[in-house]
């Protein structure tokens, strides 16, 4: 028969801890140690608290900071969470000398850091540039999508949400009508309770929205028209992205070429990007004077490169066909799955429809002909769209009203009576050149498509390190203001790891005292 070593779980072993031995040269959480203690200004927090004269004492800023920075760089962002770590992981327990925040004050910390947050990222930034780590040669643009802590199906319009409203109201009279015959009928008491705690969650949603609407009014977007609210977090927005449509915030970074150190964040509730260039440059516009500046086509619009050429950035912001200019992309197309092989994708029906290269047009520009063989009369000599001049063709309804390829030459056949098209003959003359115009002219040279491929390699790893390594998956607060500095603290453990990893200034301060003493 096989013995075995003879083991007890009754039994009880007490491990001996040193905690400033835990706290390794060479970790990341020494270089934190070191940063909070040494570099980072404590005396911002000094204006929150009021007990110099009475009232219990407070937790040390620097405690709290340890202990929240540390669990974010591990991928914990819960308070509940970070309060566990501190009861279990030695580390933390040496980072916070064996003290143990209640969930409720690190949350409470956490969400009032907007003041603070500012100060702490600058400063974690001059020991940044102190360690060499900024090479302020090329900087890149662009941000990342996260959930917000809010639900999407509590936005809408004014115009919406009164109608969900008056939905849900229905819904829950009939619910009390049903709950009162059943009552007169003997209904058994579960089902009738299940009815009931139904009625009780829907008055509830009701008065939430009829709240809201009674103190709100409707967010008007740049085009002037009302854009969706949302009853939890107003300030979050709906926005796409490769997993479908969230209610979240976009985190924007701007990276420095070198070591990939973020030293400008914030987060936006804006589902589009192209407007928030501008204020993420304006408070970096000193060190983008001798810099160069990269962002992807979500930021390309008219504003953005009159911004650029005004303030003498020397930016490469590329646009929606950029690579359909570059010839190293002539042959993507080929490689590229057509929507056919997708079993669920809708068709791309304008992919379909006939172009205007597919219409023939008289030498002298009097008239055209259509795919089917109808003649298309002139009907505009010298349009001008978009600064460009052309000649504009118009089919007769008798013939396009009967037409067999109605389908395939209007994008709306049941409501369009007739085919136009445009034949474009250059620009307008005298035109001004469109700043547009010049950044496509700008990036489209050999410097400017070099200077664009370098974008990658600098401002995606910040995201793949947030993301994937320090696992931020949505942002746990709501309102715009909480959030920016939720983000701005993630961007921070993002450059603390830079400096554990490439500044080793601990290490030199080190040896300098010890060569001092």
């Amino acid at each position: 028969m096989a013995r075995y070593k003879h083991y007890d779980h009754a039994q009880m072993k007490l491990l001996p801890i040193s905690f400033d031995r835990q706290i390794l040269p060479g970790t990341f959480e020494h270089t934190l140690n070191y940063l909070i203690d040494e570099k980072i200004d404590l005396a911002v927090f000094e204006a929150r608290y009021h007990n110099d004269d009475g009232g219990a004492p407070a937790y040390d800023p620097a405690i709290l900071l340890k202990i929240i920075l540390f669990a974010y760089s591990k991928g914990i962002i819960y308070s509940r969470r970070i309060e566990q770590l501190c009861r279990e992981n030695v580390v933390c327990m040496a980072l916070s000398a064996d003290t143990v925040p209640h969930f409720t004050t690190i949350a409470a910390f956490v969400s009032s850091l907007s003041a603070e947050i500012t100060t702490i990222f600058r400063n974690v930034l001059l020991v940044c540039d102190e360690a060499g780590l900024i090479g302020k040669e090329m900087f890149a643009i662009d941000g990342v999508r996260l959930p917000s802590n809010a639900s999407k199906e509590w936005s809408g319009t004014k115009a919406d949400l009164k109608k969900k409203a008056q939905k849900m109201q229905r819904a829950a009279e009939h619910l009390l009508s049903q709950y009162q015959a059943n009552d007169v009928a003997g209904v058994d008491e579960p089902v009738q309770a299940a009815a009931e705690r139904q009625i009780k969650t829907l008055n509830a949603a009701i008065d939430k929205v009829d709240k809201f609407l009674a103190t709100h009014e409707d967010k008007i977007g740049k085009a002037g028209k009302p854009k969706q609210s949302n009853i939890t977090d107003n300030d979050s927005a709906k926005m796409p992205t490769s997993k479908g449509v969230i209610q979240g915030y976009d985190g924007i970074a701007l990276a420095d070429s070198k070591h990939q150190v973020v030293v400008h964040a914030a987060a936006f509730g804006e589902g589009q990007e192209h407007g928030l260039l501008v204020p993420m440059l304006e408070l970096s516009e000193d060190i983008l004077k001798e810099a160069k500046l990269t962002a992807d086509a979500g930021y390309s619009s008219e504003a953005n490169a009159k911004y650029l050429f005004e303030h003498e950035i020397d930016g490469y912001v590329a646009d929606n066909l950029f690579r359909k200019r570059d010839p190293r992309f002539e042959s993507a197309e080929r490689h590229k799955p057509t929507r056919e092989d997708e079993p669920f994708a809708k068709p791309n029906k304008d992919a379909t429809l006939f172009r205007p290269q597919d219409f023939q047009a008289a030498s002298d520009l009097s008239h055209c002909i259509c795919p089917a063989g109808q003649r298309l009369h002139r009907n505009g000599a010298n349009v001008v769209v978009d600064g460009r001049i052309g000649t504009k063709f118009t089919g007769s309804r008798r013939a396009c009203g009967a037409c067999s390829l109605r389908s395939k030459c209007l994008r709306h056949p049941d409501r369009s009576r007739y085919r136009q098209v445009v034949f474009f003959r250059g620009f307008v003359p005298g035109r001004p050149e469109k700043y547009l115009d010049k950044m496509k002219r700008k990036i489209d040279s050999d410097i400017g498509r070099y200077q664009y491929s370098r974008r990658l390699g600098v401002i995606e790893p910040v995201f793949g390190n947030i993301r994937s390594t320090k696992q931020l998956n949505r942002f746990t607060l709501r309102g715009r203001r909480k959030v920016n500095a939720q983000w701005q603290m993630y961007c921070l453990v993002h450059n603390i790891g830079k400096i554990h990893r490439y500044g080793r200034l601990e290490e030199r301060t080190t040896s300098r005292q010890r060569r001092a003493a």
